[in-house]
């Protein structure tokens, strides 16, 4: 492991000075790659034109379809934009993973309306789940996007919708600058939209089913005196659930300033705060989705039948008539988040040929997953319910600096970066009291103090160290090779602390200590693009990457979510996960039809699975077992069409097949499972998307259809989802007018789940398991019913 270091740090000693003697151009580690354009100036370097096919620019007026969808015109990997306009077509508040869940080979479920819903967020591309994709805002890392995040947040809380600009998708292998260390598949990488140079306010207010909420405001200052622009925005959000009872809210509040430092340097300063409560939806099983139907939920109304549930439990005796056991329904649950992000940015031009930047940026979570558990009743000197509220708290502090230099020589475009986080994470779990008379549905959404147990309480250190370099050489007019390498380490060390009831000291903390490094120092990304004319391109790419250990003490592939027993047993013959990607394709594209076609082919290597045993649901606390499952092989095509038929109308069609399968059968517990061939859990082997667009400058609409194939939730292949296909409405006016009151005015109509379709959204919400011979596994989440949203926004 020391040679693995020490050959790191050579590497980037050497290679750091080679990039400062010979490099050019870098924005952000999301625009490190020359073949991509700039996120907030539409730009390209002097190499991405000469690469890209001479395609008259279509404006979003002439063609609202084009902007809205762009398939990577000149880029040697597969990859696609969504617009800032795209992002706003949705109901307000729609997370943009919902979004860019029409762009192929992307797979995402969420059993809300709009996808908001953190415990149910599903994300899956080419087969690679959340935890294995990389995503970044403004180039700043997200992490593993994992519900108890343990290295970052959402998207959702770290940036506005509102504030949302062009979102890019690389579904193989992003850019070797991407900052993340879990991106065995691709990369969503989000942007900021800038200050205008104009003042200018923006109000928006949304209402809608399940008394949906939602109010936005924006101030931009337009250009000091200084020269700097800077913007500010609020929103607040507040809707309750669609079955049960309990509220989906959040505020949030984003600042951006962006300061010209005279003619070569840039300033850019911005902020997020965000507060979110959401009260849980209740994991299902396929037996009770049969037997008792969708709507199964929570019993949040009925504190006297949780109470009896619990005391069934505990004393052995039956439970009450319809309840089958203590699992079936829960009190109340609920998720509870509070983050800070922030970054400081310099770009700066030394030369024509050399640029360069400079980020720092800062983040700090606190966070508590909360439901009433009938497994630990509370004390009776503290209330004698026979339930308690337990608890998992995570506090996340993370700093890092993230910088890269660019030197354009010849037809040579080179450029290296460097990335370091250092992340203090810690974790807990606690239970509180509950009296006889339980709590409100409210007091669910505030932070508790005073515990009266800490079953196990964590601190984690991680630090990560990333360098990359590449090259863009433009061998003819039409033929470019872009070719280049990252090096990772990332170092995890873990230190349990004891616990404690009522106030007493105990050695109850079970799960392991210590430390382990994901180490890699080459992993290659090479890609080619041929441009056979003016409309017609072919392009091919290899990458090798590696996703470190999680580190934390519930992480899917975390050696520390193991006792210390297990991790000692287990801890030589752990090895990082690894993939390698192949994939090429074939686009055209010209004034009115976008279209791609690419097939692929991953071997992801040292997969690591997270089994919990004797448990049916993931909620006893109940360390799990890090084994290798062996190997994934995946191969499949993705397609996508986009065509402006006719004048202000469009058709947008995409496909992509996917065959992902496991390699090995599966050992757990002395039992070995027949998992070799069988499908991966939660991927399907189909998905569709077909959309209709109208758009004429004031009347805007879209009817929409996503198909899901059926889907998988346990290694073994002996349940399925049925496949579903859920339609969705947006219609819209912009107002034109001389009168002060209907300038700037524009209203919207959005209808998710248009036709009302029951179905199954998130698979695996609480886990998976190698098999589930009955459908009782409680990890199913329902999708949300039909629902309508209006919006009116004005500009001032």
């Amino acid at each position: 492991m020391k040679q693995n270091k020490l050959f790191l740090l050579t590497t980037c000693m050497s290679s750091l000075f080679f990039s400062s003697a010979y490099a050019q151009s870098a924005a952000t580690p999301a625009q490190a790659t020359t073949e991509q354009a700039s996120a907030h100036k539409g730009t390209k370097s002097k190499a991405a034109d000469k690469a890209s096919p001479k395609v008259k620019a279509v404006s979003a007026k002439d063609d609202q379809a084009e902007s809205i969808i762009v398939m990577g015109a000149g880029a040697a990997r597969e990859t696609q934009k969504l617009s800032h306009l795209a992002l706003q077509q949705v109901a307000p508040g729609t997370s943009p993973l919902k979004t860019l869940s029409k762009l192929p080979g992307v797979m995402f479920t969420s059993s809300d309306p709009l996808g908001s819903y953190e415990w149910s967020q599903q994300i899956i591309i080419r087969g690679f789940d959340q935890s294995r994709l990389g995503f970044t805002m403004d180039g700043i890392p997200l992490g593993n996007l994992a519900y108890g995040n343990d290295n970052g947040l959402s998207i959702g809380r770290a940036l506005q919708t509102e504030n949302n600009g062009t979102a890019t998708l690389a579904q193989g292998a992003g850019s070797v600058g991407v900052a993340a260390s879990n991106d065995l598949g691709g990369a969503l990488e989000f942007t900021s939209i800038d200050p205008t140079e104009k003042f200018g306010v923006d109000v928006a207010a949304t209402g809608g089913s399940n008394n949906t909420w939602r109010t936005f405001a924006r101030v931009n200052t337009g250009t000091l005196p200084g020269g700097g622009r800077m913007y500010m925005s609020y929103d607040y959000q507040d809707a309750d659930k669609w079955k049960g009872k309990g509220i989906q809210q959040q505020q949030q509040a984003n600042a951006k300033f962006v300061q010209p430092l005279g003619e070569k340097v840039k300033l850019t300063l911005f902020g997020d705060y965000s507060q979110r409560a959401e009260n849980d939806y209740q994991d299902i099983s396929k037996e009770q989705i049969k037997t008792i139907g969708y709507k199964l939920d929570n019993i949040t109304n009925n504190y006297g039948l949780a109470q009896d549930i619990a005391r069934a439990y505990q004393n052995g005796t039956a439970f009450p008539a319809g309840i089958k056991d203590q699992d079936q329904s829960y009190y109340n649950s609920a998720g509870l988040r509070e983050d800070v992000l922030g970054y400081g940015k310099l770009d700066f031009k030394l030369n024509d040929r050399l640029k360069g930047y400079a980020t720092v940026y800062g983040h700090t979570n606190t966070g508590e997953g909360i439901y009433a558990t009938p497994y630990t009743p509370t004390p009776a000197e503290l209330g004698g319910s026979p339930l308690s509220v337990r608890t998992t708290e995570y506090d996340i502090h993370r700093e890092g600096f993230i910088g890269g230099l660019s030197y354009e020589i010849g037809h040579h475009t080179i450029e290296g970066g460097f990335w370091f986080e250092n992340n203090d994470f810690e974790q807990a779990r606690r239970f509180y009291p509950l009296s006889e008379n339980g709590y409100t549905g409210s007091s669910v959404h505030w932070f508790r103090g005073n515990p009266f147990a800490t079953q196990w309480q964590s601190a984690f250190n991680t630090k990560t160290y990333q360098f990359h370099l590449q090259d863009t050489w433009q061998i003819t007019p039409a033929l470019k090779l872009n070719y280049g390498f990252k090096s990772l380490v990332v170092d995890n060390k873990g230190r349990q602390l004891p616990g404690n009831v009522m106030g007493v000291q105990t050695d109850s903390n079970q799960y392991a200590g210590g430390s382990i490094t994901s180490a890699n120092g080459f992993l290659p990304q090479i890609g080619a693009n041929y441009r056979l004319n003016s409309h017609n391109e072919i392009f091919a790419d290899f990458a090798r990457n590696m996703a470190a250990f999680d580190n934390s003490s519930t992480g899917a592939t975390s050696p520390f979510a193991m006792t210390t027993a297990a991790y000692a047993a287990s801890k030589d013959a752990l090895r990082p996960e690894m993939s390698y990607s192949e994939e090429i394709g074939y686009r055209f594209h010209n004034h009115r039809i976008q279209a791609s076609l690419t097939g692929y082919y991953i071997e992801f290597q040292n997969r690591l699975l997270s089994i919990t045993p004797n448990a049916t649901n993931n909620v006893q606390g109940i360390p799990s077992i890090l084994v290798n499952g062996g190997g994934v092989t995946a191969r499949g095509i993705d397609a996508a069409f986009n065509y402006r038929f006719y004048d202000h109308w469009s058709l947008y069609v995409s496909y992509a097949y996917n065959q992902s399968t496991y390699d090995d059968n599966l050992t757990s517990g002395g039992v070995v499972y027949h998992t070799q061939g069988k499908s991966v859990v939660a991927m399907p082997r189909n998905l569709a998307n077909v959309q209709v667009s109208y758009d004429d400058g004031s009347i805007w609409g879209n009817f929409g259809m996503q198909y899901q194939g059926r889907r998988t939730y346990t290694y073994t292949n002996d349940q399925w989802i049925k496949p579903n296909d859920i339609f969705n409405l947006n219609v819209g006016y912009r107002f034109h007018s001389s009168n002060w009151a209907l300038r700037g005015l524009d209203m919207q109509i959005n209808v998710t789940n248009l036709f009302n379709k029951r179905y199954v959204a998130t698979v695996g919400s609480a886990g998976f398991r190698p098999t589930d011979p009955t459908g009782s596994l409680q990890t199913l989440q329902a999708g949300a019913p039909r629902m309508v949203f209006f919006t009116v926004r004005k500009h001032f």
